[in-house]
């Protein structure tokens, strides 16, 4: 009779997981989101306060001449679609419009390059009026327009960017100002004549 090998063999052996390994980092990455997100919900939300007066009514603030704040996808969108900025808001809202312009958004503007050196031409036209931005350097165009709004209402905002009108919505009593069918649209402004029928 032979001898038993006394190893068993390298299968049979329970495999033991690094303490670094990758595998790990990612089941305990998704504990603490998981733990982050418990306790997100169960701390107070901040919601900040916005005048009584906005809801259910209309902005008395706007009137003619509308001052319009324009974004950077806005300026390439009627570039795009062969429409004057100037004409068209003067279209679709029926009175006499100033297009004002950030600095922030030159700036994105001026950092796109040379492709885009059409619209930047078109934002630095003397018939703009610029704007100081509220935030200091280096913030994005489109938080620069949300501190705008918030502190006054007096402004209708031009932008094509999904991200930005889901934003604006949330602040009452400012419309927004966008391109549909190759001419100019406004939402949350009845009076307007571009506004869609509903």
């Amino acid at each position: 009779m032979g001898k038993d090998k006394k190893t068993r063999k390298f299968a049979a052996v329970k495999r033991m997981l690094n303490p670094n390994d990758g595998r790990l980092k990612a089941s305990q990455d998704k504990a603490d989101f998981k733990a982050k997100k418990a306790a997100e919900a169960a701390a107070p939300r901040q919601v900040n306060q916005v005048p009584s007066g906005m809801f259910f009514a209309h902005n008395t603030a706007l009137g003619p001449p509308y001052h319009i704040i324009v974004d950077t996808n806005f300026i390439n969108f009627s570039i795009r679609n062969k429409i004057d900025i100037m004409q068209g808001m003067t279209n679709c809202l029926l009175a006499k419009c100033v297009p004002c312009i950030l600095d922030s958004v030159v700036a994105e503007l001026e950092k796109l390059g040379p492709k885009y050196r059409i619209a930047l031409r078109m934002a630095k036209d003397p018939r703009f009026l610029r704007l100081p931005s509220k935030l200091s350097k280096g913030h994005y165009a489109d938080e620069d327009i949300m501190k705008y709004i918030e502190q006054h209402r007096c402004y209708i905002v031009a932008t094509c960017d999904k991200e930005l009108k889901r934003k604006i919505r949330k602040v009452p009593g400012v419309p927004i100002m966008y391109i549909s069918q190759h001419k100019y649209t406004v939402e949350r402004m009845v009076e307007a004549f571009g506004a869609p029928k509903s």
